[in-house]
């Protein structure tokens, strides 16, 4: 059988073989071409059963005269006999047969036929017998997910017979597709028809029915065959497919081995036929098309950041475009994928505004806390998600703008000013030149950003969460340090009291007295005689310390190895994230399982080493969410006043510091858009640039307002977002790997997740229970997913391959070794240069380097 690759019946007769590109041997093509010249050839026929097909086929036999009515009798019922299909059974099935009929096979007698065609007169039941539970089972028949929608069968039937002394040969087109049946292994309407039948000859029957089935699964034969008016049509479409045939040498190759599909295919567009006229054409068509290419910017070229020369046009248009949407914004995220999408970003979030809350609150003397964190997060991503052109995207705190938070409150420090008063009139000024930005098309620009640019931006971003993440992790070392000391040997000498000092029992009474001016009952020396025992037993860390004693022993300093076990836990969620997104691609279990368990893949992770975490009991560190709805500083309020605390040359000073802010919004925003609206991800709903910019400098006005962080796109966290929406082709041939449909674009898992961000508050039980370790485990496979998506890692692998064992990639198959190796260190380079910069006070800049 056949979809796109071939599937035999293996000798034991029990199962199908894997996929495979069949080979043909040349002689059989020959014998083939000969048969269609010389057999009858029925196109167009109207029939609409097989015995119909059947009586035609052998009327119409050019030489009919040579069969006599007994021969045409015979081959009648010969052609009618049942067909018995190989079944595709489940690894369930198979074991219930093994047990209730353990004798199966040769050795046991039972007949094995082959799949296509029974031609053995015992071994088939009249078709006039055919019954409704062979039907039934057609319809059962788990080979028929396989199948696409709307395909049609051909049938290949070839056998040899001892009445005959010449082939049989027919070749039949129906009009129209029609059901013949238990003829096909699925119920499926059946267009084509080949028959093959002739005196014993070994294996030529078999290996030109083999040569016949690959013509019908050739796209471009295909065509050729539905549109053949002639028998000279059919010959020259095999003609063509003789012209692209490679042959390859014999005793280069073993014959016997089953050559495995490959990764993708050709589009059958590049192999299509065309007279000179339109070959000159497609030949200046492609000299175009790869002049548009070499264009800087191509690949974001679109309608979207066209110029229409009016204010706000491009606004305008992106609000047309994306209005028609709207509703299945909403519909198309009821999908069980979006659940575990929620999910999955909504811990990456939690775990992000979490990290930058806390640095924002070191920087900035708790002006800006975790809670001021996780409101912004969950008010500006609401609100994005809601209204923006992309609302895949999600909103987050960035490094840049941490970078000028904290140079920002020094400043202000430094000069006497209201930090929060001062940050107001900066965000409203980025708000304005936002606005400006988006009145004048600014977003245009992105299309001179080039794969230079959004690859070095996006892996440096990932690199920022693969350096944090392994920093927390180093930093558990200080809270919960590793023992270098202990030896098993001196455990007898291990040891931690309670000393309860009496001056720290009795320093409150002296006081009291030494107050009232009243000598004390007992001097100094004397309760020193009457000293009770300063060794309290039984009493615990805190309670010890909380009564104003201290420890002693050599053992007080002692945790469990929590480090250890926190690295046993980042390293295993990250391993587990990976291996079970990759699960799609295995071996094991039925697509289904495979999918589902892919798609959950990051949700099983963490709850598998939560559980770990929970049985094993360990002190590690958990996630601790605030609990109360008030500013992490009390000095401040939720509003925050223009006036009063400043002077009032500072809201136009504020301009000078609102630019460089304005600059890195625009680039951080434009260059993550950008990269999320690649054409690779076949995007359909369009991108709104415009409209995000909008969004994004309209909620710095709110969120400077209440104190809030400033927000903008989070390349890592959306790219993450994306890859959790991928959609494939949920049938695919045998052999085939799934295609790659696009992304599930909506606006329902945002909204879910900001939502979830904002009752977080009131969550709090519920999410101490997870530890630190693995969601920094998440961030490291975010990071490493967001990096093995550019080119950049593949031409750096380059460097340390040698030129023989180098992948086949297109680029070095046009582009000189050299050339490509001084991109990628150029590419190198400037991310080193970044690095650098974003580590120092001049951080500031950082989006102008970019």
């Amino acid at each position: 059988r056949w979809i796109k690759f071939e599937e035999k019946v293996e000798d034991g007769g029990e199962r199908w073989s894997v996929p495979h590109v069949p080979a043909l041997t040349l002689h059989s093509l020959f014998q083939l071409r000969t048969c269609l010249q010389k057999g009858t050839m029925l196109l167009d026929l109207d029939a609409a059963t097989f015995k119909e097909i059947i009586d035609k086929a052998l009327s119409g036999h050019p030489e009919e005269e040579e069969l006599q009515p007994a021969l045409r009798e015979h081959l009648a019922a010969l052609l009618l006999l049942q067909p018995r299909h190989q079944p595709t059974k489940s690894l369930l099935q198979l074991l219930t047969e093994l047990c209730l009929f353990p004798c199966r096979g040769r050795s046991c007698g039972c007949p094995t036929g082959n799949p296509s065609l029974a031609t053995g007169p015992g071994q088939s039941e009249p078709r006039d017998q055919l019954s409704k539970t062979l039907l039934k089972e057609q319809m059962r028949n788990r080979f028929r997910k396989k199948v696409p929608p709307g395909a049609e069968a051909a049938h290949v039937a070839v056998g040899e017979v001892e009445f005959l002394e010449k082939p049989f040969t027919a070749f039949i087109r129906l009009r129209h597709g029609v059901s013949l049946g238990s003829l096909a292994e699925v119920a499926l309407p059946s267009r084509f028809l080949f028959i093959l039948l002739g005196p014993p000859k070994v294996k030529a029957y078999h290996e030109v029915g083999r040569a016949m089935a690959v013509l019908l699964t050739d796209e471009l034969f295909q065509r050729v065959a539905r549109q053949a008016d002639h028998r000279e049509d059919l010959i020259t479409g095999m003609e063509m497919f003789l012209d692209e045939l490679i042959v390859i040498p014999p005793g280069k190759w073993d014959p016997s081995a089953r050559i495995p599909p490959p990764d993708s295919l050709p589009p059958s567009r590049k192999r299509t036929p065309v007279d000179s006229s339109d070959q000159q054409s497609h030949d200046n068509g492609d000299m175009a098309a790869a002049g548009d290419r070499a264009r800087p910017g191509h690949s974001h070229s679109g309608e979207e950041l066209e110029r229409t020369g009016r204010l706000f046009g491009g606004l305008l248009r992106d609000i047309r475009r994306k209005a028609p949407w709207y509703g299945s914004d909403f519909s198309d995220g009821l999908h069980p994928q979006c659940l575990s999408a929620v999910l999955y970003i909504y811990l990456a979030t939690v775990t992000n505004a979490i990290t930058f809350g806390g640095m924002l609150g070191d920087a900035t003397a708790n002006m800006q806390g975790v809670l001021e964190s996780f409101l912004g997060t969950a008010f500006a991503g609401f609100i994005f998600c809601l209204f923006a052109g992309q609302p895949l995207t999600i909103l987050s705190s960035t490094g840049p703008v941490l970078v000028f938070e904290r140079l920002l409150f020094s400043f202000s420090q430094d000069h006497s000013l209201d930090y929060l008063e001062f940050r107001l009139w900066i965000g409203l000024w980025v708000a304005f030149f936002g606005v400006v930005l988006v009145a004048t098309e600014a977003s245009h620009l992105v299309r001179y950003f080039t794969r230079f640019t959004e690859e070095g931006f996006c892996a440096l971003i990932s690199l920022i969460f693969i350096y944090d993440s392994l920093k927390k992790m180093l930093s558990l070392a200080d809270a919960f340090p590793i023992n270098w000391q202990y030896r098993l040997d001196n455990v007898t000498s291990y040891s931690c009291t309670c000393n309860l000092w009496w001056r720290r029992l009795f320093n409150p009474i002296l006081t009291c007295l030494t107050a009232l001016h009243l000598p004390p009952l007992l001097s100094m020396q004397s309760v020193h005689l009457y000293r009770p025992c300063s060794q309290a037993v039984g009493l615990s860390r805190t309670q010890c310390l909380d009564r104003g004693g201290h420890l002693l022993g050599t053992s007080c300093q002692y945790v469990p190895d929590v480090t250890l076990i926190s690295f046993l836990l980042f390293g295993g969620t990250f391993l587990s994230c990976t291996a079970l997104k990759h699960f799609r691609s295995s071996r094991y279990f039925p697509a289904g399982v495979r999918n589902l368990v892919s798609d959950f893949a990051v949700i099983l992770a963490i709850l598998a080493s939560c559980t770990i975490d929970a049985v094993l009991g360990l002190e590690t560190p958990k996630l601790l969410v605030p609990s109360e709805l008030k500013p992490t500083n009390p000095a401040r309020g939720w509003i925050i006043f223009p006036f009063g605390a400043n002077p009032w040359w500072v809201c136009l000073v504020s301009a000078v510091p609102a630019v460089l802010v304005t600059i890195l919004i625009f680039m951080d925003q434009q260059i993550t858009a950008v990269i999320l609206n690649r054409r690779e991800y076949k995007l359909r709903k369009g991108a709104g640039f415009h409209l995000d910019l909008l969004c994004v400098s309209l909620l710095m006005v709110v969120t400077s307002i209440t104190g809030l962080p400033w927000y903008v796109s989070a390349t890592v966290i959306s790219l993450a977002h994306m890859e959790s929406l991928r959609k494939e082709s949920e049938t695919s041939a045998p052999g085939e790997h799934p295609e790659f449909l696009g992304i599930r674009e909506q606006r329902l898992t945002g909204l879910v997740i900001f939502v979830l961000m904002g009752v977080s508050v009131f969550m709090a039980p519920v999410l101490k229970h997870i530890p630190m370790p693995v969601l920094y485990g998440v961030f490291l496979h975010m990071g490493v997913a967001a990096l093995n998506s550019i080119q950049l890692l593949d031409r750096a692998r380059l460097l340390l391959i040698p030129a023989k064992h180098q992948p086949d990639l297109a680029y070095l198959r046009h582009v000189p070794l050299r050339r490509v190796h001084l991109f990628t260190a150029t590419q190198l380079l400037c991310l080193a240069l970044l690095w650098v910069l974003k580590s120092t006070t001049a951080a500031i800049i950082f989006p102008v380097m970019v």
